[in-house]
Formats: C-alpha cells, sequence, structure tokens
C-alpha cells in the first residue's frame, strides 16, 4: 500500500507569519466576557483564565512554554518547554513538564535533551501524560508515556520507535487516536491499544476526507461522538489556510462522518490551529491569526475572546477536557 506522506508536525506553523487583522475579518468576532475558562499560550507564557477576560498573572514566566492541555481529573496542565531553539522546529529540544492550574507543583517528566512535542493525558482517569518523541537519528516520531509525580528517564515507549506514530487525543477506554505509518496495515487514522507485552492493537478510523488531505490536531469531544480538527486539501505540506471542521464520531463503526466546516471554509492564507472542546460540547475554542475565538455549535457563531491585541495567543484549551 502506498504511503501517504506523514503529517509530522503542525508546531512548524510557530515560524510561519501571522495575519491577525485578517483573522479578526475572517472570524467577524467580538471581544466579549464568556463563562468558559482554559488555558493557553500567551507570548510564551502559559495562562488559566476566563476566556474573554483579561490575563492576570501567568503560571510560567522566563521560559518558553508551550501547548498546555488540561487533566480530565484533577486541575493539573501538562506542557512542554523548550530547552533549546533552532530555526528548524525538528531540532528543538524541549522538556515534558507538569503544573497545578494554581501554579504550585511544576516537575518535569523528561530531561530536555529529546525532541517531545504535543503532550496530552488519558482519558480513563488515571491522567496519564502521553507525548510524541522525535526518531534520534531521522524525522519520525513514537508515542511515550509516564506518571505525574514521576522523574525525567522514568518514561516509557508506547510505539514501535522504526516506523512513525503520531497521537493526537484520547479515549475513555484507554485507546490513543493516532496517525501511523504502520508496515502491517499502511498509512492511516487508527484507534491504537497500548500494550504492556507485545504489540499495540491498531483499529483503523473510516473518513472520506482522508482520501482528500490531511486531517490535523484531531479532538475527540467529551462524549466522544464527535470530533473537531484541522483539515488540509492535498498531501503538500502547508500549515497556513487550514480549514476547520466538526463532525460526527462512532466509536464502535470507528467512522467520522458528516463533517462540517466551521472556520475558514475559505482557505485564507492565515493560521487557524488547534480546535479543542468544551466540557458540555456547547463550544470550540481555536486560535487565528494569533488571537483566541469561540465557535458556538448551536449558532454557529464565532466570538473573539483574547483581550490583548497587540499579544501573540495560540494553543487554547477548556478546563477539564484534554486536547
Amino acid at each position: 500500500m502506498r504511503q501517504r506522506p506523514t503529517s509530522i508536525l503542525c508546531i512548524t506553523a510557530l515560524l510561519l507569519a501571522t495575519c491577525p487583522a485578517l483573522a479578526d475579518k475572517a472570524c467577524k468576532g467580538k471581544s466579549t466576557s464568556v463563562p468558559y475558562r482554559g488555558s493557553y499560550y500567551k507570548n510564551g507564557e502559559i495562562h488559566v483564565n476566563p476566556y474573554g477576560s483579561a490575563e492576570g498573572k501567568p503560571l510560567t514566566t522566563g521560559h518558553h512554554d508551550f501547548k498546555p492541555s488540561w487533566s480530565q481529573t484533577g486541575d493539573m496542565l501538562v506542557f512542554f518547554r523548550r530547552t533549546k531553539n533552532d530555526p528548524n522546529v525538528l531540532n528543538w529540544k524541549t522538556a515534558i513538564h507538569v503544573i497545578n492550574v494554581d501554579g504550585t507543583g511544576l516537575h518535569a517528566l523528561s530531561d530536555g535533551t529529546h525532541t517531545d512535542f504535543n503532550q496530552t493525558w488519558t482519558r480513563d482517569g488515571k491522567n496519564t501524560p502521553i507525548w510524541n518523541r522525535k526518531h534520534p537519528d531521522r524525522v519520525s516520531f513514537y508515542v511515550m508515556a509516564s506518571k505525574v509525580g514521576a522523574k525525567p528517564g522514568q518514561e516509557v515507549a508506547l510505539t514501535d520507535k522504526r516506523f512513525n506514530t503520531w497521537a493526537y487525543t484520547c479515549l475513555k477506554d484507554g485507546r490513543i487516536l493516532v496517525s501511523s505509518n504502520n508496515p502491517d496495515y499502511g498509512y492511516g487514522y487508527y484507534l491504537m491499544t497500548p500494550s504492556a507485552k507485545g504489540k499495540p492493537k491498531y483499529e483503523r478510523i473510516e473518513c472520506d476526507l482522508i482520501a482528500k488531505g490531511r486531517l490535523a490536531r484531531v479532538s475527540v469531544s467529551p462524549s466522544e461522538t464527535k470530533v473537531c480538527f484541522e483539515f488540509q486539501p492535498g498531501f503538500k505540506r502547508q500549515v497556513q489556510g487550514r480549514i476547520l471542521y466538526v463532525a460526527d464520531f462512532d466509536v464502535k463503526k470507528r467512522a467520522i462522518t458528516n463533517a462540517k466546516p466551521f472556520a475558514n471554509a475559505e482557505r485564507k492564507p492565515i493560521w487557524f490551529a488547534y480546535p479543542r472542546w468544551s466540557k458540555d460540547e456547547a463550544v470550540i475554542v481555536y486560535h487565528a491569526g494569533r488571537k483566541l475565538f469561540l465557535y458556538r455549535l448551536a449558532d454557529g457563531s464565532t466570538t473573539k475572546v483574547s483581550t490583548d491585541d497587540t499579544a501573540d495567543y495560540r494553543y487554547p484549551h477548556m478546563e477539564g477536557v484534554p486536547k
């Protein structure tokens, strides 16, 4: 089976120009206060804040900290800290960290000598941090896991280093939604069941859009009946101009259906990214052009909820909902 190009790292968009004014026009939103709280990046610092209100003191300062994800149970965030910068994002070195949302309990889970990206939590009640680690010798990733309170070096690999597997989000039964170049099944999107002994189990997900382009930053809703994601038409990598979609998700059939665009259907050359669910599944938060927006599923309206137009906002998440 011919392998399609692997979606390696959407974080390369950090190096691409953004257009805040155009994003405002595209979303047609106004700043206002809304009753949702979440975590997000602002100018390299992690904030926990009600969306639509001005920021207070950040949780982290003095570093470049990225992509906080909120645990499903307990008030914890997992994020990565950049320890070595490079013009090529794939050459960054990073360290996975956990911190409580009140700013206490900061500790590292990896030692900062690896390229560790896009961390999240399991949804099985165990609050297990997982992330993607770059192979030391080539552009390929495998999935890692650790425990809250663990020390660097105690993390374990959940997938085979010999082929690329990229974790997006988790299900309550312990399965992980991944894309993979699995040599036994070919390239595709799968629900992967980790195994302490033997090989993980890979179950293919069906979606009509997969034949037309790349799905990225996939997030399953809390009820596991819907997904939201970025979609890039075609297979030539281009982060800016992606479309944000919401779709139905059938866990038993492993099928994504009824996909509908809700942001940037016009494919404006802006970085639209990181759609994430609220706990009540009424809204999806995302970033576009260095600003944050909420999309309401009930009426299709969009509201800008970042308040400082001079700042760089990215990677929003909702309280109690891992990515």
